[in-house]
């Protein structure tokens, strides 16, 4: 939630999915390495060197060349997934909260398939809460929640990076005030 536009009548929050940076290098390092190992496996199977950094020419195909093809075929499938999961932005999406319109939308990106896009339409008159949680520790979670009457919590931060405090408060007070409801959690 980056970017909030906020006018009279409008709320909007951007939410950031797999296009982070962090995902992005892991692409690139989990794509560098299995594709150095396919191409080491592969040219100890060949005997013809495919690699301009070494010379896996001198290394037996079995068992040595059988495991390197194996992890480089292991890791050339898991750069595919995050590459594919990098250009859909899975997670992707945005939260609006329309006074005017009476609406809260909330939106998000997800794998190919039936089930493409989730958008959860509710009425602003069925908002009860805002609720932040905050679980410190080992793994952090902070998660700002609406509640919506007869739903479950919708949570509206992105996953994986945790915001700051400050942030996540500032965030969830002026969306309790935004849709005229209490904050809980603080």
């Amino acid at each position: 939630m980056s970017t909030v536009t906020v006018t009279q009548t409008v709320l909007s929050q951007p939410v950031l999915g797999s296009r982070r940076f962090s995902n992005f290098f892991w692409a690139i390092v989990v794509s560098i390495g299995g594709i150095g190992f396919l191409l080491a496996g592969l040219s100890s199977y060949f005997k013809v060197n495919l690699l301009p950094v070494s010379n896996p020419l001198t290394m037996a195909f079995i068992p040595q060349g059988i495991a390197l093809t194996f992890y480089g075929v292991a890791g050339t499938l898991l750069a595919t997934y995050l590459w594919a999961a990098i250009a859909l932005d899975i997670g992707g999406g945005y939260n609006k909260f329309d006074r005017e319109a009476g609406d809260i939308t909330i939106f998000r990106n997800g794998f190919p398939g039936k089930n493409r896009r989730i958008e959860l339409v509710s009425k602003i008159a069925d908002a009860q809460a805002v609720r932040v949680d905050i679980k410190d520790g080992l793994s952090p979670r902070r998660t700002l929640y609406v509640r919506i009457k007869g739903r479950r919590e919708i949570p509206l931060t992105r996953v994986g990076e945790p915001i700051s405090l400050t942030e996540l408060e500032t965030q969830g007070a002026n969306l309790a005030q935004f849709l005229g409801v209490p904050l809980e959690g603080l």
